[in-house]
């Protein structure tokens, strides 16, 4: 689960699961819905494998989310599931979506970049969490 909120002239998401895999999946997630708004107009017509490399979680999540935003930038990537493996030396997801069509797809935000302001991880006993704010 992810929830969008205003931060002054950037937005942050907050983001919940079970497991710090399911969490990127969701910080992924809520990335491309300060992007496209409603996740629903992405068809999972394609895939796209990313291997981040890390163990801070903090820095992992970001450098994520980084890979992800040059995706939508370099390729006009959309996503809208992912499904995130953790290693000992990084992760891998798999993000599936499509490319952005200006005539179906409605954008909602110009992301610039995800910032390291406020950027956390936990792992708490029952639950992880994660906030980062994207610059727009």
């Amino acid at each position: 689960m992810y929830q969008v909120f205003e931060h002054t002239a950037d937005l942050g998401v907050a983001v919940e699961a079970e497991t710090l895999a399911d969490l990127y999946a969701e910080a992924g997630a809520g990335l491309f819905a300060v992007i496209a708004g409603d996740l629903g107009q992405v068809r999972l017509a394609e895939s796209e494998t990313f291997t981040v490399p890390g163990s801070d979680p903090a820095w992992l999540l970001f450098d994520f989310l980084g890979e992800l935003h040059a995706a939508f930038e370099l390729r006009r990537m959309l996503f809208r599931e992912f499904a995130v493996t953790i290693t000992d030396d990084g992760l891998e997801a798999v993000a599936r979506g499509e490319r952005y069509d200006p005539e179906r797809h409605v954008l909602a935000h110009e992301v610039k970049a995800i910032t390291q302001h406020e950027l956390a991880v936990d792992r708490g006993p029952e639950r992880c969490t994660a906030t980062y704010i994207v610059d727009i």
